[in-house]
């Protein structure tokens, strides 16, 4: 039984992309790739507005080559982002900028010192 049956989602990194479609690490030893043709039922013009390189993401195994350690993949027709960051409000503080202003000039010369005693090591 295969780690990577067909119809199984998992989740890879991006980890490169051609004209033809997008390459995905899913471990250490299996690589995947999601053809042009797999990525939207639309007409895809572009696939980097689909994904980027580095960016984790979820998608469905439609065929898998043991052998060789390789899986065609497809985002067509599910919820292929993963959100790994969550938003967070801006609150904005009492004291504005009146910190910055009495803190710069004294971690500008700590930051000085700071290199200064590195040049001398």
């Amino acid at each position: 039984m295969s780690k990577y049956e067909k119809g199984k989602i998992v989740t890879g990194c991006v980890s490169g992309i051609e004209n033809y479609g997008i390459f995905v690490t899913l471990d250490e030893y299996y690589s995947g790739l999601i053809h042009i043709s797999e990525i939207s039922n639309n007409f895809v013009r572009n696939i980097n507005d689909y994904v980027n390189i580095g960016e984790t993401i979820k998608a469905r195994v439609v065929d898998a080559d043991e052998d060789n350690y390789h899986v065609k993949l497809s985002i067509k027709d599910i919820d292929y982002r993963i959100n790994n960051h969550k938003k967070t409000k801006i609150v904005e503080t009492n004291g504005g900028f009146i910190p910055l202003k009495d803190n710069l000039d004294k971690w500008i010369k700590a930051k000085i010192a700071e290199v200064d005693n590195k040049n001398c090591d």
